[in-house]
């Protein structure tokens, strides 16, 4: 078998509406490895793929009209296959960038939190040092022992693609600390934080959640359909102000009551200036249960 079909019967297997340069030089590499594709023999003499051999198959798959280059991005490192619906933003950008999810807002449309049709899509990554880290994770479980060959032959690396605008849809990723808490849609390469996370993300963040009004009007709304969920999500990751917030709305402004309240209230600072609202001023007026400055403006 040529290499160049073996390549594009792997590329075929993908469940994926675009491929990114690292992704195919997995392939490339694995299969001239093996000189094998499903116990086939592939046609190749060099022991392993490097960048000259890249290069080529690639320029030879876009002769074919296998891979085209994807318009949708300005990067050069992501492409098209051949016969693939990529409609979906969202499962482009997870895809692109691996370790990225689908949240804030957009989360909360997801699920049928929000009424709200953002004109941006949110989305989580790490911050830029941690994702490195995890792409040199990644790279060293994907290759396993063969790393060093293929990073020495010149073979593309898993790299941060900047993310502006997909199909001319602006793409908003915030570098999160916070990062993790998502789930695998079937059938997709789309992920998006989870239930309990997104109330988290409201609030740490309702800025990228419609606003504190917004939140509050969610939290109104849906919070009794989810209340184990948001309870434990917060219990376990939210920081001592995310219980303190989550606190406030729950048990006073709910009149809600379960057994985490009494261990969120402990949280609380006498004397401090915390904000209900992260992104908003300091107001001075508060709750005195819970120390926090309720510096929102009440809908009429």
């Amino acid at each position: 078998m040529k290499i160049l079909k073996a390549i594009t019967l792997a590329l075929g297997e993908l469940e994926q509406p675009v491929v990114t340069s690292y992704q195919l030089g997995k392939i490339i590499f694995r299969l001239y490895k093996t000189k094998s594709y499903k116990s086939e023999s592939i046609n190749v003499q060099k022991p392993h793929a490097e960048a000259s051999t890249y290069n080529q198959n690639l320029k030879g798959l876009q002769e074919e009209g296998i891979l085209t280059m994807y318009k949708g991005l300005p990067a050069k490192s992501v492409f098209s296959l051949l016969g693939r619906n990529h409609d979906s933003v969202e499962d482009i950008v997870c895809t692109v960038d691996p370790f990225a999810y689908i949240s804030h807002l957009s989360a909360m449309e997801y699920h049928g939190l929000t009424n709200r049709m953002p004109s941006k899509l949110f989305m989580s990554s790490p911050t830029p040092k941690k994702w490195k880290e995890f792409a040199k994770e990644k790279m060293e479980k994907d290759l396993g022992e063969d790393i060093q060959v293929y990073l020495q032959n010149g073979m593309p690396e898993l790299r941060k693609t900047k993310l502006e605008k997909v199909n001319r849809k602006e793409i908003h990723r915030f570098n999160s600390v916070h990062w993790g808490a998502y789930k695998n849609i079937k059938g997709r390469t789309m992920r998006v934080s989870t239930i309990g996370r997104t109330f988290l993300d409201m609030l740490r963040n309702p800025e990228l959640c419609g606003g504190i009004n917004h939140v509050l009007e969610i939290y109104e709304n849906h919070t009794e359909s989810y209340q184990k969920l948001i309870i434990n999500e917060i219990d376990q990751h939210g920081a001592p102000i995310d219980k303190i917030r989550a606190g406030y709305i729950m048990g006073e402004r709910l009149k809600m009551n379960f057994d985490e309240l009494s261990e969120w209230v402990k949280q609380v600072q006498r004397g401090g200036s915390r904000k209900l609202d992260a992104s908003g001023e300091y107001e001075p007026v508060w709750s005195d249960t819970w120390c926090l400055s309720l510096n929102i403006i009440e809908n009429s």
